[in-house]
């Protein structure tokens, strides 16, 4: 148990709040690599350009791609610190399944003509929200939740993943440095 300062209060839980607000602010590259090693920074960049190629809006692909990196920031704060009970840390071994999942379509249907599957990729994506959700939910502010939700949103938009997966599609080169990054990662024993 923390240093208890008076009722209820804790230094702990307000040095880990101090520490998740600070770093979420500090959501830049530079701070990010602490967090995220080369090949995760490289898989950021070819998203920021699929999603600025796609909204056609810098600001938006900045939003995107800057939410993902405070809530990976923010679960590795959480998970150096222990915050995590046994029940979250099993809803987040079922975030990482159905998130490969999810990862694993991609590549497929990047490699394989013609195997696209609109309504398998949105379901793996719709439980790794809602996963991801259920573990973090006691842990970060209903801003954080909308982060997760606008990131999800974008991904799970089936509009986009329609033009990014259709063949011939004016996404492919940028899929395909996305899809060498997964692959990279995965080797490598991330995502």
């Amino acid at each position: 148990m923390g240093y208890v300062m008076s009722e209820g209060f804790k230094a702990r839980d307000i040095g880990l709040r101090a520490q998740k607000k600070i770093l979420g602010r500090m959501a830049n590259k530079n701070i990010a690599k602490v967090f995220i090693d080369d090949t995760t920074a490289s898989l950021l960049d070819n998203v920021y350009k699929l999603a600025k190629a796609y909204t056609g809006n810098k600001k938006e692909a900045e939003k995107i791609v800057k939410n993902i990196i405070k809530v990976v920031i923010k679960l590795g704060v959480l998970y150096r610190n222990g915050q995590f009970s046994a029940d979250e840390l099993r809803q987040a071994e079922r975030f990482k399944t159905r998130f490969h999942s999810a990862s694993m379509a991609v590549i497929s249907f990047y490699e394989v003509d013609f195997s696209y599957d609109r309504h398998y990729l949105l379901s793996a994506l719709n439980e790794s929200r809602a996963a991801i959700r259920q573990l973090v939910q006691r842990h970060l502010t209903d801003k954080s939740l909308g982060r997760i939700d606008h990131v999800f949103g974008f991904f799970g938009n089936p509009a986009f993943l329609d033009a990014v997966f259709k063949k011939d599609s004016e996404y492919r080169d940028i899929l395909g440095r996305i899809v060498a990054d997964m692959n990279r990662a995965m080797d490598e024993g991330g995502m």
